[in-house]
């Protein structure tokens, strides 16, 4: 088993962004480098730890505090934790980093245009129709972070080079252990078999 630094990659932006894509094609990754890794979305946490809880501010608040005190245990415990949440407030994301210690902010881009385009339930129309109050990014406000660690902008780059992105600063930091020339995670066929599945889950 490889000796493994906790940390937590958060990945944030509005939705429809690629949080959740980009966090399962790293957990694939970091798995196959023998890490421990736990992925925490923000759908599957409101099915659970987070159910009793709606989408005012004071509510989407403590849905991040009891995520990242769920993160915190993880990560102390030498475990990768992946969150995926839109969670909109830098103030919110700032005292997530500190409560956590280990770290990793990405910013996942695109514009509202592309954000459209791939919103197959059709939210961002009823939103800007005003048929969903307090959507993020419409009648909500998403404050980007000012200095992620990773920047990406998925409206423009293959999900491929947003992880290569990502897998590269977790390396530069220390995170997780850099693979040796020639030992690929996956082959070119295998890459193109992920990205498939991805898109046929609606993921991409």
């Amino acid at each position: 088993m490889v000796e493994q630094k906790g940390v937590t990659v958060w990945f944030t932006g509005l939705s429809g962004a690629g949080k959740t894509a980009l966090a399962l094609r790293l957990e694939e990754v970091l798995r196959t480098r023998g890490l421990k890794v736990e992925r925490l979305d923000g759908d599957i946490v409101r099915q659970g730890l987070t159910r009793d809880l709606g989408f005012s501010k004071e509510d989407r608040d403590k849905n991040i505090e009891r995520v990242t005190f769920v993160a915190k245990l993880l990560t102390r415990n030498g475990v990768a934790v992946l969150c995926s949440f839109i969670s909109p407030y830098r103030a919110v994301r700032a005292n997530s980093r500190q409560e956590i210690g280990n770290f990793v902010e990405v910013y996942c881009y695109a514009t509202l245009e592309t954000l459209m385009e791939r919103d197959v339930k059709g939210l961002y129309k009823k939103a800007i129709a005003g048929e969903i109050p307090n959507f993020t990014g419409i009648s909500d406000p998403y404050e980007a972070p000012e200095h992620p660690e990773v920047n990406i902008d998925s409206g423009t780059e293959t999900i491929e080079q947003s992880l290569s992105k990502v897998v590269q600063k977790l390396e530069e930091l220390g995170y997780v252990p850099p693979v040796g020339k020639g030992d690929a995670a996956y082959t070119a066929d295998e890459e193109a078999e992920i990205e498939a599945r991805l898109t046929a889950l609606g993921y991409l």
